[in-house]
């Protein structure tokens, strides 16, 4: 038993290290710009804002969920009833529909889902693109990952996930054409 609890305590430990910081303002200056980069039609302010709105919402909900653990362990709080929110779907829809009210005329915004594996459960998350690109030509804003602070990546370079339209993978699971 004392193996276990040391076993516990040491990924606990090793898994708080992991913790990424909250973005500042050279975050949301690189953010604003690679926005801005995905199409020569993207307002710069409008892309100011969205960078802006992607870091401060995350911490918002950072605090408002009470994520303080790494993001696996805030999920088993989720589903054990600890806390009500902070599961990654959670995230994807805050993000999105916070996003959304800001009416952007040269931005779009979609929820991204990553089917789950036999080695990776299901992931959501928000992303943005350009007004009228595909989703596999915008940025992932993803809270969820390093636990209210945001990670984000174009998404073709964003290799830890395979990215694909909600819709098509919810359509898979339901079906059986994917077995998980």
């Amino acid at each position: 038993m004392k193996l276990i609890i040391a076993i516990l305590a040491t990924c606990l430990t090793l898994a708080g290290c992991a913790m990424a910081p909250t973005g500042g303002p050279n975050d949301v200056d690189r953010l604003a710009q690679a926005i801005q980069n995905l199409d020569p039609g993207v307002d710069p302010t409008e892309a100011r804002r969205a960078a802006e709105i992607s870091y401060s919402y995350a911490n918002q909900l950072k605090r408002d969920w009470g994520v303080n653990d790494p993001a696996i362990i805030h999920n088993a709080k989720v589903i054990n009833g600890f806390r009500e929110k902070g599961l990654c779907n959670d995230w994807a829809q805050a993000m999105t529909t916070r996003l959304k009210q800001e009416n952007f005329q040269t931005l779009d915004l979609h929820w991204a889902t990553s089917p789950p594996t036999a080695f990776r459960i299901i992931h959501h998350s928000a992303l943005i693109s350009a007004k009228g690109d595909s989703m596999y030509d915008g940025i992932i804003l993803d809270p969820w990952r390093n636990s209210g602070a945001l990670f984000w990546a174009p998404v073709r370079e964003d290799t830890r996930y395979n990215w694909r339209p909600r819709l098509d993978v919810r359509e898979e699971l339901i079906s059986g054409a994917n077995p998980y």
